[in-house]
């Protein structure tokens, strides 16, 4: 059984766990709080809403059975030492249970808010279907699946569509794009001290699900901060800070036909 060589990259190592936890799990709320305080989800993509509970929904259940499964950890160390650590720690699962949560938290608020003339696309209604019954043959199948990776790509891709589309981020919470790079950059960290404490990288190469995720929403945290602090920075100037979220929807929705998200 693997075990620490450093007492103080132990507790760094947790410590990092935590502080990734902390930026993913503020980052949905904002988004939570303002349909609430609208009682109305019209500017809200929910596709972008669909797709973001499937991938956590996939993530989770990865999470949570290489760390409470005997089984899968027995045959992880059998394929990479026994001498390695398993690369999930508590607050992966942590995360993955409270992102569930409240991604399912704004479905519900789609089902009970005024929802306008929106609905979910065919489009995302087959990629759920597709993601759904690829899982379920994997599991029949007993075959390792990381199906999350591309779904996590299709929504941060319509995303920064939408974006490009407007020239502009008005409606999209910066403040979450923020955060998840905060999560993302220390969960590389954490597993960095692990590496260095255990003179191995496996905890990489074997967890490529987590590392691919982390690097896919990197690339578009970092996208939509350009495209927010420097490529459209003019336009999202024009709506003033004080304007309340009512008024603000009622901006977007005369000045684009296809309602996105309010900004927070």
């Amino acid at each position: 059984m693997a075990s620490w060589n450093s007492s103080y990259m132990e507790v760094l190592y947790y410590v990092l766990g935590w502080i990734a936890f902390c930026a993913w799990a503020i980052c949905f709320y904002p988004q939570v709080i303002l349909n609430f305080r609208r009682k109305s989800v019209v500017g809200l993509n929910f596709d972008f809403a669909v797709l973001n509970l499937t991938k956590h929904t996939c993530y989770l259940v990865y999470n949570a059975s290489l760390f409470f499964s005997s089984t899968l950890q027995r045959q992880y160390r059998q394929k990479y030492g026994f001498d390695q650590m398993i690369p999930v720690a508590a607050n992966d699962v942590a995360f993955s249970i409270h992102a569930v949560l409240l991604t399912a938290l704004t479905l519900f608020q789609i089902a009970i808010y005024d929802r306008g003339n929106q609905k979910v696309s065919k489009a995302t209604i087959a990629i759920v279907s597709t993601t759904l019954f690829s899982a379920a043959v994997c599991v029949f199948a007993a075959m390792p699946s990381h199906s999350w990776l591309w779904l996590v790509s299709c929504f941060n891709t319509l995303q920064a569509f939408f974006n490009f589309q407007r020239k502009s981020t008005i409606g999209f919470s910066i403040g979450y794009v923020l955060l998840d790079f905060v999560g993302s950059t220390t969960s590389f960290c954490q597993m960095t001290v692990e590496s260095i404490d255990q003179r191995s990288w496996v905890n990489f190469y074997g967890n490529m699900g987590k590392i691919m995720l982390s690097l896919v929403s990197l690339f578009f945290d970092i996208f939509f901060m350009l495209q927010h602090f420097v490529l459209y920075r003019s336009k999202n100037m024009a709506v003033s800070p004080t304007t309340n979220a009512e008024d603000k929807a009622s901006l977007l929705e005369t000045s684009d036909p296809h309602p996105h998200p309010d900004h927070v």
